[in-house]
């Protein structure tokens, strides 16, 4: 993740709060997207408190999470380092029975795999992560998380039978400028019948000590907390369906095995984190900084993305640091926010609605 995008992004938020305030506001009037009036399921962004209690059908485990945590622990910068990445990320797909591809481009090599789903109509949906860090630092925040929660839900789901396809895609090359998912949304193959893509980028650190997260002077919005305790979801207003998922993740119903079944092999109960949902309008054009992580490519391409992030440098004093190991992970946060994406994940890979914000004429 760029290093200025959560202080400049914050700050640029205010803009995007004031438009989407009047875009809520109005629904009966005409909207941004030329006559067009859009039908808005929430009002403003705002944070969610998770159930308490929710069982989960398709529980992470932490142990995996952070074993691939601790797997991670070395730079992956340079090429020799990069290559030793893929071929652990390789090796563990294969393990749980996916068939990884190779994708080359001119500056890197992305890793891509998929299950496909019952219902060609239904579409696919993308998790998406970096794999690359910068050149001083390990990155178990940036991005060994991300990574980590790709391969849990990989082992979750694979072997699920869904209307939707499951794709997983790792990318190279997004510290030096997000070169691997540009390079991913430019070859059309890659973006055929894609309905929504879910990039996650830092999920791993929390603080709970009043003040330590960080916010920018004069911010005209009560901030979700004065405590670093909520994971962030950013979305583009076109694609609020796919936004609001987070917020209401519980499947309806299992995938596969009988829900009885799954409720006896579970003896897990999570307390995820709050959500920050934040819906931004015009592809973030008037706030460039909110595009400088994986899922700005695919806005570009109009596909639905939502970025997934513990706010880095804004809450961190480890991020792009040496530092950034794994004694510096906050595990229940992390295995929280790993549930949180999990459920979400299984909920839109059961459904075949429309990931698009419902539009009246």
């Amino acid at each position: 993740m760029k290093k200025w995008i959560w202080l400049v992004f914050l700050t640029l938020a205010v803009a995007t709060v004031t438009i989407i305030s009047g875009f809520w506001q109005q629904p009966e009037k005409p909207s941004v997207m030329a006559s067009s009036q859009v039908e808005t399921p929430k009002p403003q962004p705002t944070v969610s408190p998770r159930v308490n209690d929710q069982v989960n059908i398709f529980p992470v485990s932490s142990d995996r999470l952070f074993s691939h945590i601790q797997n991670l622990n070395f730079r992956r910068y340079t090429n020799r380092e990069r290559w030793r990445t893929r071929t652990y990320i390789t090796k563990e797909l294969q393990k749980i029975g996916w068939q990884p591809k190779l994708q080359n481009f001119d500056r890197g090599i992305n890793i891509f795999a998929e299950r496909t789903g019952s219902n060609k109509d239904a579409g696919a949906i993308l998790l998406g992560a970096h794999y690359d860090t910068v050149a001083q630092s390990p990155g178990s925040d940036d991005n060994a998380t991300g990574i980590a929660v790709i391969l849990e839900i990989a082992r979750l789901l694979g072997s699920q039978t869904t209307p939707r396809t499951l794709q997983l895609a790792f990318f190279d090359k997004e510290e030096s400028g997000l070169w691997g998912s540009k390079a991913f949304v430019a070859k059309e193959a890659n973006l055929n019948n894609l309905q929504g893509v879910i990039v996650m980028d830092m999920l791993g650190y929390a603080c709970y000590t009043p003040g330590c997260q960080k916010y920018p002077q004069g911010l005209p919005v009560t901030p979700p907390s004065d405590k670093g305790d909520f994971l962030t979801i950013v979305g583009d207003t076109e694609h609020l369906p796919l936004l609001y998922a987070f917020e209401n993740s519980q499947p309806k119903r299992p995938l596969g095995k009988p829900l009885a079944e799954r409720l006896k092999s579970s003896n897990t109960k999570t307390s995820p984190p709050p959500i920050f949902a934040l819906p931004v309008p015009l592809k973030g054009l008037l706030i460039p900084d909110t595009l400088r992580s994986d899922h700005a490519p695919f806005w570009f391409q109009g596909v639905g993305a939502v970025l997934i992030t513990d706010t880095g440098n804004l809450r961190t004093p480890h991020y792009h640091q040496p530092s950034d190991t794994p004694t510096n992970i906050q595990r229940q946060f992390f295995t929280g926010s790993a549930q949180i994406i999990a459920n979400a994940t299984a909920k839109l890979l059961n459904s075949s609605d429309s990931l698009g914000t419902a539009v009246r004429e």
